[in-house]
């Protein structure tokens, strides 16, 4: 595998650069001082902001994107091999990196690397250890899953020897990492399209759990049902096994946890049976106090103070599209805009939704991949079920092709089935349309689902 110099600056290119990795990882290349390329399919506002940093970005992939100065490449998953730049990088013999080999070659480089993993919460639990880091005036790099006010997007580059990253199990892509701190938050049913079954997800993270390097540590999610199988995976390894949850027993512990009237939690935290004291979060639900633990942890493990820690996490605010509050219509309705896309996430936040909600809560859901959709149907619509009212989008495809084995009908039916005043309306015109018409004061609508659902609240708060 091509080794990048990261002391000898040169041009790399990335295909895909608009992505929310890509870019902040061709961020941290360009105030470097490399030179950077990149092409993406389409125009953003990432793009754009790529442009203005003085990075040469080509909207639209063709070989003649592939010049001779090119030094070396980093392209994403979405990339498939007959796409014009790959087949021209293949042909001119151009070094190739994934997205991943690059980000684990690029966390080598820093002592207290810290990488994020679980199927659920990564963005969020990566939003406290930067908002920690930050407190404590560490200087961190940090590259997160969405744009994060405090750094004012997604990525910051930092001089230190700290570095907070995502680590998406996705085609196994952090197992390209060797992390001095690795979190584990939770192990779930997901990405079946690549995995294919539950024990292939479990093996997968045993893998990952194995990379952290020499004297460092392993945050597992001590509640969770396959915490003794990861555990076993790093038996013979030199690394200290800390685990948090809610139950007796673990590590870091939170106890007495209670949420205020937006969902809010405050706990009390014990750390090897000690009462700590209390933490109070500024995100929503029981689930992030959980996960806050890990954050804890991990920031207790690279030196910081229980102080700074706390701090932090007071001021941590979620990412964009994390329980996101969009503004209130004309008529008094509220607008959420969250990511959830499985349905272990839709179910926690359904759940903060619902200890906050004033009168009828309505969900507009946009179903993300046909794989995923197909696989849990019926556990999508058990849990959407919590909602009043659920307005169905078509089927965002993402890196999959419609082969007609399912729709977003299917999916009204079984919440019908079930009770649930669900409708398909398709396309979000006719989304944003039904709720305008059927709307009440004090109503909440939360846009959910990984595409771009989040459109159907803005046109609906649009003067």
């Amino acid at each position: 595998m091509y080794k990048v110099d990261f002391n000898k600056p040169c041009h790399a290119h990335f295909i895909g650069i608009g992505g929310v990795s890509m870019s902040g990882l061709a961020e941290i290349l360009n105030n470097s001082g490399f030179t950077v390329s990149g092409s993406d399919m389409t125009q953003s506002a990432t793009t754009e902001q790529l442009q203005k940093s003085g990075i040469k970005v080509y909207i639209g992939q063709v070989a003649t994107n592939i010049t001779d100065d090119i030094d070396f490449v980093v392209y994403t998953a979405a990339i498939h091999e007959d796409n014009e730049e790959f087949v021209e990088v293949k042909k001119r013999s151009i070094p190739l990196l994934t997205r991943a080999q690059f980000l684990g070659q690029l966390m080598d480089n820093y002592k207290y690397s810290v990488a994020v993993a679980g199927t659920h919460g990564k963005t969020t639990t990566t939003s406290m250890m930067a908002y920690i880091t930050l407190q404590a005036d560490t200087d961190p790099t940090i590259s997160i899953g969405g744009n994060l006010e405090a750094i004012g997007g997604n990525i910051r580059v930092g001089s230190s020897q700290y570095f907070v990253t995502e680590a998406c199990e996705y085609t196994n892509s952090y197992h390209e990492f060797n992390p001095f701190v690795s979190i584990i938050l939770n192990i779930d049913n997901d990405h079946l399209d690549f995995f294919k079954n539950l024990e292939n997800i479990v093996r997968s993270f045993e893998t990952f759990a194995t990379k952290v390097v020499d004297g460092g540590a392993l945050i597992l999610n001590g509640d969770m049902k396959y915490r003794d199988r990861i555990i076993d995976a790093v038996k013979d390894k030199n690394i200290k096994v800390i685990t948090f949850g809610k139950e007796d027993g673990n590590t870091y512990q939170a106890k007495d946890i209670r949420l205020n009237e937006l969902g809010q939690p405050t706990y009390t935290l014990f750390i090897d049976g000690e009462n700590m004291g209390e933490v109070s979060l500024s995100v929503n639900g029981e689930h992030n106090a959980v996960n806050s633990l890990s954050a804890i942890a991990a920031s207790m493990y690279i030196g910081i103070s229980l102080e700074d820690i706390k701090e932090g996490l007071k001021l941590c605010h979620s990412a964009d599209r994390r329980f996101q509050y969009k503004g209130t219509t004309a008529e008094g309705a509220m607008i959420i805009d969250d990511y959830a896309h499985h349905p272990t996430e839709i179910q926690a936040t359904l759940k903060v939704a619902r200890s906050v909600v004033k009168n009828e809560l309505w969900v507009a859901f946009q179903p993300h991949t046909y794989s995923r959709t197909k696989a849990h149907l019926s556990s999508f619509a058990d849990v959407l079920s919590a909602a009043d009212h659920v307005l169905l989008a078509d089927i965002y495809a993402a890196r999959e092709v419609d082969d007609g084995s399912v729709s977003s009908k299917d999916l009204e039916k079984e919440l019908k089935s079930r009770g649930c005043d669900a409708v398909y309306l398709g396309d979000f015109g006719n989304i944003k349309n039904y709720f305008k018409n059927n709307q009440k004061n004090n109503d909440m609508l939360i846009t959910m689902g990984a595409g771009n659902i989040d459109t159907v609240g803005t046109e609906l708060l649009s003067k």
